[in-house]
């Protein structure tokens, strides 16, 4: 595992393509606790990369309203047991295996709180994927599997209290109000993010986003 320096989007996005040499598609991961700017990064690199990248975020496998009551767990939304890891498995590599046509990826809607299906697309052209999301790493059932598929993976971190600002934000723009918005981050994003932190030695390295400001991409 490295630990990096601040890089520029040039210096990031290059060593990502590299992944794709002698290969006719590859797999990039970014992994990281709630609120460390894993989508910002993703799409970032995806846009300065242009139409041979493409973007596919874990968030469009969670489990929908009505499978979580089912199963329990619509108080713990977002939590590793509330995706459909073994979807993402299949998707990823399928991503990987049908290069000669589009592949349409699931993305999470934060108006509807619900998964929605294709959303993004992977194109015949597309020669990097780029795929982002909490528990990528984790030495897990099916993560594991999710993990082997990926050229490299890559763990995004910022400080605490900066992800805990984010995810305060991020519940407030969803409808909650301030002590419900800190309350779910307190019970429900913090317990997932402290299991996210377990996995960071299993990526190949980490990005600190302190000197680098994906917003500003």
């Amino acid at each position: 595992m490295e630990i990096d320096d601040p890089r520029t989007l040039d210096g990031l996005a290059a060593d990502a393509w590299s992944l794709t040499e002698g290969t006719p598609r590859a797999v990039l991961g970014l992994a990281g606790p709630p609120g460390a700017g894993k989508s910002t990064l993703a799409r970032a690199l995806v846009a300065h990369l242009g139409e041979g990248a493409a973007y596919l975020p874990l968030d469009g496998f969670h489990l929908s309203n009505a499978q979580l009551e089912r199963l329990g767990l619509t108080a713990r939304k977002g939590s590793e047991p509330s995706f459909d890891v073994w979807g993402y498995v299949d998707l990823l590599r399928r991503v990987l295996d049908e290069t000669v046509r589009d592949i349409y990826v699931p993305d999470y809607d934060r108006t509807l709180h619900e998964p929605v299906a294709a959303r993004h697309l992977v194109p015949v052209a597309a020669r990097l994927v780029v795929t982002e999301g909490n528990y990528l790493a984790c030495d897990l059932p099916g993560w594991r599997d999710a993990q082997v598929l990926m050229g490299e993976c890559w763990y995004v971190e910022t400080p605490g209290g900066v992800r805990h600002e984010r995810l305060v934000e991020r519940q407030l723009a969803g409808g909650r109000d301030e002590a419900q918005a800190r309350d779910w981050v307190a019970t429900n994003d913090d317990p997932n993010g402290r299991l996210v932190e377990k996995s960071r030695d299993r990526c190949r390295r980490v990005l600190s986003t302190i000197g680098m400001d994906p917003s500003g991409f």
